[in-house]
């Protein structure tokens, strides 16, 4: 408990320096990316431990995807990789790829975690009270099996064109038939 003491003690003391040398919006510094990486795996964001109790099926990895659509791809893209967010890149950080090391490291707990309360300062919000358990469990799923870059076309938010019905956020040119997951006892069914 000392030495986590400790180690926030230090990353506070980082951070505050860096935030007295300038009040500017600018990307964050290879050291600097670094060190919050660090301080978020290490300190701040919790459920390390905590196991994903949904397997990895086709179902789950399906209701993932289905879930993650409304609440995520205005960031991620529909993929998880950012394609199509005309404005990812200029925001400050902006939202890594979920395929990327730094995101991939994380626990399945500390990816529910982040879920669950969002991420300062990312901008990731709070989906407690909005997604449940299982949905979040899903998700966290559907991180892990993310399809390749650009396969699931750029979301209809962004491409103007009219999602087909009971496609949230898919462009017609990407669709495919949703499929209903089957429901996990403990968890209530996704809609």
């Amino acid at each position: 408990m000392k030495r986590v003491s400790k180690l926030a003690a230090i990353a506070m003391t980082l951070w505050a320096a860096s935030g007295w040398a300038g009040c500017g919006v600018r990307t964050p510094g290879r050291v600097e990316s670094a060190l919050a990486t660090t301080v978020k795996h290490r300190i701040t964001v919790g459920g390390k431990h905590q196991s994903n109790p949904l397997p990895a099926t086709e179902a789950n990895i399906h209701a993932g995807r289905e879930n993650f659509s409304p609440y995520c791809l205005v960031c991620h893209g529909l993929d998880g990789q950012n394609t199509g967010v005309p404005f990812a890149d200029r925001l400050s950080p902006a939202p890594p790829p979920l395929t990327a090391r730094e995101v991939q490291s994380y626990s399945d707990g500390q990816l529910k975690w982040i879920i669950d309360n969002g991420l300062y300062p990312s901008g990731i919000p709070a989906s407690r009270d909005i997604l449940n358990d299982g949905e979040i469990w899903q998700i966290v799923n559907y991180i892990r099996h993310l399809p390749p870059k650009g396969s699931l076309g750029e979301p209809a938010a962004y491409s103007g064109d009219a999602a087909p019905p009971g496609a949230i956020g898919v462009a017609p040119s990407a669709s495919k038939p949703w499929e209903v997951a089957e429901h996990k006892p403990g968890f209530p069914h996704p809609r």
